[in-house]
């Protein structure tokens, strides 16, 4: 027998020994999930349970593998028996068995995400639809966009606005191509992935015998990763294991960070009224961060509108509290940053020092200095900066300002004008360096070659800013752009933006070109493993890892939390488990950095807000420091500032309550300014000071 009490935290002893009912473990933040799965999966088996009548459901195949082969471990056997795997692999070994139950053979095709976008493609052609339309959107696109419609089971005109507005003119082609698809996997006996799942479940309703058969054989259902779970996946699980079946569901609803994959935080939210008795366990133990970080991390879902109350505690030490640094501008962030690296480089490897960002481009300015510092990095979640195509793209125009000669960029960006091929690109750059006849000739025939040259050949734009010159590029490469990423521009744009704000810090074009394109850090399979390097990654690519520093950066309104995230309070919410999951990556240290001015296109700098999370944190939690025009860093006291104290009474209880307003709508008071006075923070408008007799309390 393995002693439980000796290997066990309190919390993980009763989960691991609660078999029968509905249990539901909210397993917090670095609280050893993994452990007690393990163990509960061995104990299972220690006390005479058949292995076979389990069944534990993950979301990749490594992860149950690697539990059952440390609960085999445990008991001195191989965990023989029990079926451990994903959802669509369980799905699939039950589909085999019965698939002739709903219209299928049971030697049926799973197609991939590469073949199900063939198939559009297919279809598309010989049904002739928008033909002659090049900017119809793309086979991976479309796909993508039915895909998303099925996990969140909503609409498909609902899907294209949420996702892809600028692609509602085409609902309809889109519609027909969904039918003609869903007809031909049908047809020639295929299955993709959201299939496996959604036939599953309707064997499931057709066949009420065999979901009866499958709930004696599987008598005890584990699932981890819960939070991450999407409506139909929740529906099997629940057909599964009945009202008040063995089932042990493990997650943590404020980390569930992926509803645009489709998983919903409801599933885990409504556990205890889908499933009868249930029990709710916490695990609130953390062994991963010093206590100051997770003082910090509990403070961000003290407002949460909806939690499974839980308060994470250290068995470390106490630690130093997180930093927020106020910087004048990101462009000032990057260089603080890299310094702050620098420093923490001294006591920390660089492989235990992490940068994270709500989005991908947001690391671009990290990324330009870390190169200057000669710092070497890895990019999880996104392209480095100059790996993406559109940044190519622009950059190849102004290669060819500074040097008519360069080749590759004469490819480039003549090959993005239509019916000009690289045959015609090498005639025109043989022609610009001997005869100009055939140059001249295209040039009278073909406007947009004409714009291009005009540029190449003004000795006035090489005297311009770096800055103006993207202006004059921009004019001629926006039709392009638009043309050539027609599916997903509005989202690219972001990054354009970036660069335009990036070059407005540089009064020489070779100088910005230099910075911008120095020599990306080779891939990790061609470097020597003990080589140091900074991780930088967007938060959702972090999930899961840990690092001993944790470097947070761009905490504004409108980039974290994102636009389009503040138009409904489902995305607020989400936003704010986001925060969260990126605070607890940390062990010992955790900086956040937040500019008060952003750079326009046009290079003129405006004013930000500070994250609204961060303006309803409790200010004990934290160390304030802003950034000074000289470039120090002071430290803020904030009793000067007159901040509120906790033991004030002035209306401090309406503080993470949500009210409304008669223009603005529904909002979250964030703060309380005395003395008669809210800020409130309101989705799709920001944060607004208000007096309070203008705002009705919910």
């Amino acid at each position: 027998m393995i002693d439980l009490e000796k290997e066990l935290n309190e919390a993980q002893f009763e989960a691991v020994t609660t078999i029968h009912g509905p249990v539901l473990v909210i397993a917090g933040a670095g609280s050893g999930k993994t452990r007690t799965i393990v163990y509960r999966l061995a104990h299972l088996v220690d006390l005479g349970i058949n292995p076979s009548s389990i069944l534990l459901l993950t979301f990749t195949k490594k992860a149950a593998q690697e539990m059952l082969l440390r609960a085999g471990k445990l008991l001195g056997a191989k965990m023989e028996g029990v079926v451990g795997g994903t959802f669509h692999s369980f799905a699939n070994f039950i589909l085999r068995r019965f698939a002739k139950e709903i219209g299928y053979s049971s030697d049926f095709t799973i197609i991939d995400q590469s073949d199900s976008q063939d198939i559009i493609k297919q279809l598309k052609e010989s049904n002739k639809i928008a033909t002659k339309d090049k900017s119809f959107p793309k086979k991976s696109t479309i796909f993508s966009l039915i895909s998303k419609m099925r996990n969140k089971e909503i609409p498909l005109d609902e899907t294209i606005a949420s996702a892809s507005s600028h692609l509602l003119i085409y609902l309809e082609d889109i519609e027909k191509l969904y039918k003609l698809y869903t007809d031909f996997k049908k047809e020639h006996n295929l299955m993709d992935y959201d299939d496996l799942l959604f036939n599953l479940e309707e064997l499931f309703l057709s066949r009420k015998d065999i979901l009866d058969f499958l709930k004696k054989r599987y008598q005890f259902v584990m699932v981890d990763e819960y939070q991450d779970t999407n409506l139909v996946q929740g529906r099997i699980i629940s057909y599964l294991a009945g009202k008040d079946g063995n089932i042990m569901a493990v997650g943590d609803d404020a980390q569930s960070i992926y509803s645009f994959r489709g998983a919903t935080v409801r599933n885990i939210l409504d556990f205890t009224n889908i499933f009868k008795n249930s029990k709710v366990i916490l695990l609130e133990k953390n062994y991963r961060s010093v206590q100051s970080v997770l003082d910090f991390s509990n403070a961000i879902l003290k407002n949460a509108t909806e939690k499974y109350e839980k308060r994470l505690v250290a068995v470390r030490e106490k630690g130093i509290r997180p930093q927020i640094i106020r910087t004048i501008s990101d462009q000032t962030q990057a260089v603080l940053v890299v310094n702050k690296i620098i420093e923490l480089s001294r006591k920390y490897p660089l492989n235990e020092i992490a940068v994270l960002f709500r989005a991908g481009y947001q690391s671009y300015p990290v990324e330009v200095q870390l190169n200057r510092a000669g710092i070497k990095y890895k990019k999880f979640g996104g392209l480095k900066f100059s790996e993406a195509a559109h940044i190519k793209d622009v950059i190849a125009y102004l290669r060819l300002i500074l040097n008519p000669a360069d080749f590759l960029s004469w490819q480039r960006v003549f090959c993005l004008i239509p019916k000009i091929g690289p045959k015609t690109v090498k005639r025109l750059f043989d022609s610009y360096y001997s005869d100009k006849n055939y140059l001249l000739k295209v040039c009278k025939s073909n406007e947009k070659v004409a714009k291009i040259f005009s540029l190449m050949n003004d000795s006035s734009v090489k005297t311009l800013k770096p800055r103006e010159i993207l202006e004059k590029v921009f004019e001629i490469y926006e039709p392009y752009f638009k043309a050539e990423y027609h599916d997903d521009y509005p989202r690219r744009q972001a990054g354009l933006d970036e660069l335009m704000q990036l070059s407005s810090t540089y009064t020489d074009l070779e100088a910005f070109l230099s910075d911008i394109t120095l020599e990306p850090v080779e891939p990790y399979a061609l470097e020597d493993p003990l080589e140091q390097y900074v991780t930088l990654s967007t938060i959702h690519s972090a999930k899961g890892l840990e690092w001993d520093v944790v470097i947070l950066i761009d905490m504004v309104e409108d980039r974290f939390p994102s636009k389009l995230s503040q138009l409904e309070p489902e995305g607020m919410e989400e936003e704010r488990r986001l925060f969260y999951v990126a605070t607890t990556r940390a062990r010992d240290r955790l900086y956040i950095y937040s500019p008060k001015t952003l750079v326009s296109k046009t290079g003129e700098p405006y004013l930000t807000s500070v994250s609204p999370f961060i303006e309803e944190l409790d200010k004990r939690v934290f160390d304030e420091f802003k950034e000074t025009y000289s470039g120090n860093i002071r430290k803020v006291s904030h009793k000067k500032k007159g901040l509120l104290s906790e033991k004030s009474t002035n209306n401090s209880n309406n503080k993470g309550m949500w009210c409304n307003h008669k223009v603005f709508g529904r909002g979250k008071i964030i703060g309380i300014i005395n003395p008669n006075k809210y800020k409130v923070y309101f989705p799709g408008f920001g944060t607004k000071v208000l007096i309070k007799d203008y705002v009705e309390i919910e």
